[in-house]
């Protein structure tokens, strides 16, 4: 029996336990997974300045990491689609725990946190509806499974966090199945979405024109009011087929696109996007350039760098890595090399905090 003494006493040691940050895990800016050269993959924390701070082992391929905002946590995602999740303790530099999808289901690379890091999101699959699902994991009891919503659509790719715990979500539209790996099953009735979700349900969504049904919205970044969304063009190319937009709750998207050479010149493909300093920025690792908008929509400039794709907020400008081991930085000046490092980051470049 538990004595009012007792409890008392297991209290005031719990609150003793120091809360770790990620100070302890070297106080990096960045998450990155990578392929090393001897075909070992791993997962980096980066500084401000792209220099390495850590280094943990991954048993398989990353796609993208999501940080935890306070304590020194990661979420690994498999490559989609996958069925396992790993939450690293980057302090540490151990496994914390391992997420197996529920039967049924698979993630598809993206996860978020909501409630002050309390829950953790993941975009999934069901798997025979072909419906996308939002996982909900309880950090404190061991990330276990606590429930889910309808994603708003087929597909859904990353999930951002914003402001009074809403989930952006971007429904890609496009229906996969394990069975055929990552063959696209519906590309002419595909219809993607941008949706808007708490964890009771959604609450908004967000289409495109009909002649743009497979324009594929896969990645999100936001200033905290302005939503911006990377795409990839699904249909025939050469087509000069728009690969950002940029919206507001409540209204219409807008359309971002550069002039038709350079639009082509991305061949379809947004690897990245980065919102900061009044820009917005997309990557193309198949066109070896980043785009750069105003928030009007308007097109900026071109930088070229070959396989370009993670690209992240730093300070009032933006931070990109490369297939090449190169991690740059974006400003006034252009693309400036910071680093390189004998490894291929991966596609995604992840900032903490």
């Amino acid at each position: 029996m538990t004595t009012r003494r007792g409890f008392l006493a297991s209290l005031l040691a719990s609150a003793a336990v120091p809360r770790l940050s990620w100070a302890d895990a070297g106080d990096p800016a960045y998450l990155a997974a990578a392929k090393e050269p001897d075909g070992q993959y791993a997962l980096f924390g980066l500084s401000a300045a792209g220099q390495d701070v850590f280094r943990i082992a991954l048993p398989g391929r990353g796609h993208a990491a999501t940080a935890h905002p306070s304590a020194p946590e990661a979420v690994a995602f498999a490559r989609r689609p996958g069925t396992f999740a790993l939450v690293i303790d980057c302090a540490s530099g151990t496994l914390a725990h391992r997420l197996e999808a529920p039967e049924g289901h698979h993630f598809y690379g993206h996860g978020a946190f909501l409630d002050g890091g309390a829950v953790l999101c993941t975009t999934e699959n069901h798997i025979d509806s072909g419906e996308g699902r939002i996982g909900f994991w309880s950090r404190s009891e061991g990330y276990r499974r606590i429930g889910s919503i309808p994603s708003g659509g087929i597909g859904p790719h990353e999930i951002l966090a914003l402001p009074g715990d809403v989930l952006a979500v971007a429904n890609g539209g496009i229906l996969t199945h394990p069975d055929h790996g990552r063959e696209k099953l519906n590309l002419d009735t595909m219809r993607p979405n941008l949706a808007y979700a708490t964890m009771q349900g959604v609450t908004e969504r967000v289409e495109l024109q009909l002649d743009l049904h497979q324009c594929s919205i896969r990645h999100l970044a936001t200033d905290g009011d302005t939503l911006a969304f990377a795409m990839q063009w699904q249909g025939d190319l050469p087509d000069p087929a728009p690969l950002l937009g940029l919206h507001r709750r409540g209204g219409a998207p807008v359309l971002c696109q550069a002039d038709l050479a350079e639009q082509l010149a991305m061949e379809g493909y947004a690897g990245s996007v980065a919102l900061s300093g009044g820009q917005v920025g997309i990557t193309s690792p198949r066109g070896g350039r980043a785009h750069l908008f105003g928030l009007d929509g308007a097109f900026k400039e071109t930088l070229h760098r070959t396989d370009v794709c993670g690209l992240a907020a730093r300070g009032h400008g933006m931070i990109a890595t490369d297939g090449l081991g190169g991690v740059m930085r974006l400003g006034a000046d252009g693309m400036t090399p910071l680093t390189l490092a004998p490894r291929a980051w991966d596609n995604h470049l992840v900032r903490i905090g």
